[in-house]
């Protein structure tokens, strides 16, 4: 996250990010007269869970989930800078008691209005262990999360709701945390602090079925696999209301045949072109002033599951690091639009410092091999990963590089879409090495460290454990001071890097596409559709 100083705790310093493309500012516009009752259909994987706001983390749920709830900040598609939503106010004199009063005025979906307690409720909900919600790990710097989620997953949790929560009236709620934190302010702005109607509560099955917001779009039908249809919600009071009327997220499985209608204006958005369209830039010819850039905020990487014994050997990690030829996949296989990684965290969030990862991010065959002669290890590797999104080229890549630099066995391993390579990540299932990108959620050095390397992280797919990270990211949380917090986050990324966890591999950058249907589209530093922006043709 990022930010603060005084009582606001706003967005540190702005982030140098300045979006660009053919049409400038991160979207196309052309002109022609506009259809508000028009349809809109972008690119979907399958969702990895149901559609509540602190169950989904990927990318195929947050998509749908994201354009259902509104939060108290949002945050802006350029730059990642917020700007108060639902929140009417959001203030503290010392970055740990914050008094925080919501608009009046806005409902849900099915018309009951938005109060106070319907964040706390699903704050809650959320943070409770046995709700088994895949990112109740962001509700931690609140008081009393450990009462109701403890560090030891078999511990029973003591209570179901956090002493840090206080409903003051229906438009207003008091949250204390459980030491001054620089980037709460911005962390809320995130989907999992979005707001649940009471209708969850009393029937959470049906709810799962047809879940009810208080964002731009309201839900109308699910086909797994196939399609999810939104719709706009006309009452919507927020600034970032849509003007269109219906959103089909289509499910593909192939990234390919997706590319193939937007072409054919059978699909209107993708937030990443497949490996195909990027060789010889092949994708300008194809879509000349439709092309979308922006400059993303994300990191590949390929994590080790060190509950497998081979990987709890560092010298085995190291080697399989330094066989990666990144600078020789970066141009061939991904055509430029992926620049080579040399730590966790990337260039754009403030924190972040060059080669982190120092040698072991270089490709250099002959140390690679002596490394891997000294662990010992003789048997064969695989990276796993789902095959749809042009995953699976660069992995397969990758494993050529591993395979030719250390003369072992190195095979790709895909699952069949995003969905469920998920499932076997979250089971800890994976047998050998798996893809774990990320994308930020919100613009802060925190961001990248806290989910993935921390233990218990809800994206720590390494299962990775350091006392001594888990020490100095608790106290960088714990520190009001923004440049003094982003210190304490540099301290823990060299750590991380050290132990190698995971292998940083490359950083995208942002290339989409609208189709010709639409007169105007954006894609946001996080490599979402900024739907607001989203115009149809007539």
């Amino acid at each position: 996250m990022s930010r603060s100083r005084i009582a606001w705790v706003a967005l540190p310093v702005a982030l140098t990010l300045t979006l660009s493309a053919c049409g400038g500012g991160g979207g196309t516009t052309s002109t022609g007269k506009e259809n508000p009752d028009g349809t809109v259909s972008i690119y979907g994987t399958e969702p990895e869970n149901q559609l509540l706001p602190a169950a989904t983390t990927e990318a195929g749920g947050s998509k749908v989930v994201d354009a259902l709830y509104s939060r108290l900040v949002g945050y802006k598609a350029e730059d990642g800078s917020t700007y108060d939503l639902m929140a009417e106010s959001i203030k503290t004199t010392d970055a740990k008691v914050y008094d925080i009063k919501i608009k009046s005025g806005w409902t849900f979906h099915d018309g009951t209005p938005v109060k106070a307690k319907n964040f706390v409720d699903a704050w809650n909900y959320g943070a409770y262990a046995k709700n088994a919600q895949q990112a109740g790990t962001f509700f931690a710097p609140i008081a009393g999360y450990s009462d109701v989620h403890p560090d030891d997953e078999k511990a029973e949790p003591t209570k179901d709701k956090m002493s840090g929560l206080e409903v003051v009236s229906d438009t207003e709620f008091k949250v204390t945390l459980s030491a001054p934190n620089s980037v709460f302010k911005t962390m809320i702005g995130y989907t999992p602090f979005s707001p649940l109607p009471d209708s969850f509560f009393a029937d959470p099955k049906a709810f799962e079925a047809k879940p009810i917001g208080n964002g731009p779009m309201k839900f109308v039908s699910r086909t797994p696999n196939a399609l999810i249809k939104l719709e706009r919600f006309d009452e919507y009071k927020g600034e970032d209301k849509v003007h269109f009327k219906t959103l089909d997220v289509k499910i593909y499985s192939s990234q390919e045949t997706a590319y193939q209608d937007l072409i054919a204006g059978k699909l209107d958005f993708m937030e990443a072109l497949p490996p195909s369209a990027k060789v010889g830039e092949k994708y300008k010819a194809d879509l000349g002033d439709q092309v979308l850039n922006a400059n993303l905020l994300g990191q590949s990487a390929i994590a080790f599951p060190l509950y497998v014994p081979a990987f709890q050997n560092v010298k085995l990690r190291q080697a399989v690091s330094m066989a990666l030829n990144r600078e020789q996949i970066t141009k061939t296989v991904l055509a430029g639009s992926y620049v080579p990684s040399d730590g966790f965290v990337p260039p754009g969030i403030e924190g972040y410092e060059k080669d982190v990862c120092g040698e072991f991010c270089k490709y250099n065959p002959e140390k690679a091999k002596a490394l891997l002669a000294e662990s010992g290890f003789k048997g064969k590797l695989t990276i796993q990963s789902n095959q749809d999104g042009g995953r699976k080229e660069p992995l397969e890549a990758a494993c050529n590089s591993i395979k030719q630099a250390l003369a072992i066995e190195c095979e790709f391993v895909g699952a069949t879409n995003f969905g469920a390579y998920r499932q076997i990540v979250n089971g800890k299932q994976l047998t050998g090495m798996g893809r774990s990108d990320w994308s930020a959620d919100y613009p802060s050095i925190e961001n990248f460290l806290n989910p993935l390397y921390r233990t218990g992280g809800s994206s720590n797919d390494s299962n990775y454990s350091s006392p001594e990270v888990d020490k100095i990211l608790k106290e960088a949380d714990a520190t009001a001071d923004s440049a003094a917090a982003i210190k304490k986050y540099q301290e823990a990324h060299k750590l991380i890097a050290k132990d190698l966890p995971s292998i940083p591999t490359w950083n995208e950058k942002g290339i989409g596409a609208r189709s010709k249907n639409l007169l105007a589209a954006k894609l946001t530093f996080t490599r979402d559709a900024e739907l607001a922006a989203f115009r149809v043709k007539g």
